[in-house]
Parts: structure tokens; sequence; C-alpha cells
């Protein structure tokens, strides 16, 4: 990390309300696995978009370079250039789509752009001309998302217009696996096979690809091959796989989620709690009040069936989860005081609340979870101090003649050297 930002990320616990505890050993760790499953030779974009998924992008994305990340991903161009404001000069790819107002801002900090039309190469091509710069661009194929992209049968076409033009440079051709089931899903293997595809058929027509990438999380930990030169990690990175994807039993989660008792009330049974009575006592009882609610990353649905951890103890969530406050009842905790941590997600003691259990019982997904917890939750980085950069093991997962060949190998997470500016137009530093 930044020297100069460890006195503000690596700070002490000193919230007295809520917080989130993003363990950067945890990052370490969990890039150590990726990197032994990604294989020798292929490099790691960590996605961080939408503020890596509410662990906080900054921080993750310093501490992960450190680790010896090559390049990040992200979803927008604002997520790109807070990046870029906080000191990254790693390769950062504008994973999604730009507005055409944003595209001077984007270039002249040098940042990568995913490119889904003719018309974008366009409206690129004269900015870049204009700026005296050199766009970088991803080719976009859309294999199956249905979102962004081109088609796999226009693909060739922009690939070759992008390498007529003098100040668009392809850094890189990808694709986005659709399926949550990974390598598992018939859906997968028919996107690989049409990526593939562009890819053969590209190179066939002397087009240099730049990286390479289609595989996400899911994708990597499902076993998809091959993964060509770059994998897109993202929330595997911080310790959360979908619970059918194998391999998450190795992650360790990075995020916690505390809060402390601020009142205690004992009331007798048949006594209300919350918004709209959902809950009565059955009986007389103790209930905390926790000041952390639904703006804080308590999903309302875990109204009246969520739990908490007090003194190492699974205590039900009751009433309705309100914007700012969490009611819990503890009449069964025997010495609990005010200013008692409570976890959301994380452990405590011996127990443990997981980011997919909060989903499970919530009815959603992990990553809702944890792109809930809002901006009011101070993230708090513990660790960190002493990253391990372990050299990497090749795996024989893929079929070597499947996967795209490299000049030689290298260590996963070290940075891909940049081609040398071409067409007359000069490079962004």
């Amino acid at each position: 990390m930044d020297p100069r930002l460890a006195e503000e990320y690596l700070a002490p616990v000193d919230t007295a309300r809520v917080w989130a505890e993003v363990d950067l050993d945890a990052l370490a760790h969990n890039l150590t696995i990726i990197r032994s499953r990604a294989g020798a030779g292929v490099g790691i974009m960590l996605v961080v978009k939408a503020d890596a998924y509410g662990h906080g992008a900054v921080a993750i994305a310093h501490h992960a370079v450190r680790c010896g990340v090559a390049s990040l991903g992200v979803g927008t161009s604002c997520e790109a250039l807070e990046l870029r404001s906080a000191g990254l000069r790693v390769p950062i790819l504008i994973l999604g789509t730009v507005v055409d107002e944003e595209v001077p801002r984007v270039l002249r900090h040098g940042v990568e752009i995913g490119l889904h039309s003719f018309d974008r190469l366009h409206q690129l091509e004269r900015e870049a001309r204009r700026l005296g710069l050199q766009a970088r661009v991803h080719i976009n194929v859309d294999t199956g998302m249905g979102r962004l992209g081109v088609l796999p049968e226009r693909a060739l076409d922009l690939l070759q217009e992008v390498r007529r033009s003098e100040h668009v440079h392809l850094a890189g051709v990808m694709t986005h696996i659709s399926s949550l089931a990974g390598n598992a899903s018939p859906e997968t293997t028919l996107q690989a096979k049409q990526f593939a595809d562009v890819i053969t058929t590209a190179q066939e027509a002397g087009i240099h690809c730049g990286r390479i990438h289609l595989a996400n999380s899911t994708g990597l930990f499902s076993g998809l091959c091959p993964l060509y030169d770059t994998v897109r990690p993202g929330i595997a990175a911080l310790g959360v796989l979908p619970e059918t994807i194998p391999g998450g039993e190795d992650l360790h989660p990075v995020l916690s989620l505390r809060s402390q008792v601020v009142f205690l009330k004992d009331i007798p049974a048949g006594t209300p709690v919350g918004y709209g009575s959902t809950w009565r006592a059955p009986r007389q009882t103790r209930i905390a009040t926790l000041p952390l609610g639904y703006n804080d990353g308590v999903p309302w649905n875990l109204s009246n069936r969520g739990t908490v951890l007090l003194a190492g103890q699974h205590a039900p969530i009751v009433g309705c989860v309100s914007m700012d406050y969490t009611t819990v009842d503890v009449g069964a905790i025997e010495g609990l005081c005010v200013g008692a941590v409570a976890t959301l997600i994380g452990k405590q003691g011996a127990a443990q609340i997981t980011v997919a259990e909060v989903a499970r019982a919530a009815g959603t997904i992990p990553y809702e979870i944890t792109c809930s917890v809002g901006k009011r939750v101070p993230r708090i980085c513990v660790g960190g101090e002493s990253p391990t950069l372990p050299s990497q093991v090749p795996t024989p997962a893929c079929p070597p003649a499947l996967v795209t060949p490299t000049a030689r190998a290298v260590t996963a997470m070290e940075r891909p050297s940049e081609p040398a500016p071409s067409k007359g137009a000069r490079a962004h530093p």
C-alpha cells in the first residue's frame, strides 16, 4: 500500500457505531490460491468494480498491486479515475461502457476501455487524435451475455478496423461468461467455443490480440479452459464464491461487519418491536438495539429471520430491520452490556456468520450483501504488513494445445510489458 494512504486505511478501529474490517492478509492468501489455479504465465486482472464489491476499492487495489497483481478491472470511468487519483498506475480497464462526455478524461489518465461497437471506435479515434494520445481498447465479444459487446460474426471486422486505426491500439480481447455455474454449464462451453473461434480467426488474419481473457471467478474455480494469458477474478479474491462452485473452502473471507450494542431494554411478553409490529415478545425478554440497518449492509429481508453474534453466541434479529437500527433478542445471553461488540458478518470466538449464510437467509446472492454495505460504514484495514509473493506452480488442468502460448513463463501476477506506441501516436505515460 502507498505509505501516504497507510495512516488512513490502516488506522485503528476508532468508530463507535459500525465498521467493516478488511483483512488484507486474507486478500493476500486468496490471491495466492488464485495464482496457483491460474497456472504459469497467466496474468491476474483483479476486478474491483462496485468499490471492490463493497470492500473498499482503493485499499484493496493498493494491497493487491503490492502483492503483484498485474492490472485492475472496473465497471465505470468514475471507478477508474478514483483509482488513478489514489495513485494507482497499473493498467486499469473499464469492463463496462463509457459515455461520450467521459472519454477525454479517461484517455488523459491512460485508462483502457472496453470496446463494444464501431461507433465507439470512431469516437475514440477522433478524440485520441485531438488529444495527441493513443487510446488502448479491449474488444468485448458478446458470446452470450447479451448486454454489451460485438457479436462474434462482426468481431473480425471490428478487429481489423482497430488495426487500421492510427490512434487506437488493441490492448486485448475479452468476453463475459454468463452462467453462475461456470464451466459446469453447457452455455459456458458454447461461449468458450465461440470466443476461441474469434481468437483463432483473428490470429490467422495476422492480428495480435494483446491480452486475451474470459475467465472470471466462477470460470477459474470451475476448471474453465483455456485460460489464455489473463484471468479476471473479482469476488473470489475477497473470499466469496457461489456455494455450487468448488474451491471456496480454500478461500478466506476478507470482510467482517461489526457494530455494538447502544441500548438494552427489558420488555414484558406481548411487547411489539419495530416498524409494523411484525414481532411481539413471546415472553419477558431483553432487546439489544444495534445502530446499523439496511443502509449499512443488513438486508431488510433478515427481519425476524437473521442472526447476530453477541458474546460468541447467535442471537435472533427480531422486528423489522430499519434504515438505521437493528433489534436483537438477547434474553438468552447473560451478562451482556451496552458497548458489547456485535458481529453481523465474520467470526466471534468459535462462532461465524458467512456472507453466503446471510445471503441465503435474505434470499439473495453474496455479491449483493457485500455491495450493500453503505458509504457511512468506514472500512478499517487490518493486517497487510508483509504481503506474500509465492512462486506460481504450473497446473496441468488445461491441455497445452488449447492454451495460447506465451513467449516465456512468467509469474502469474507479473505486470505485462507494455507494447511500444505505434502508428505515430504518443502513448500516455
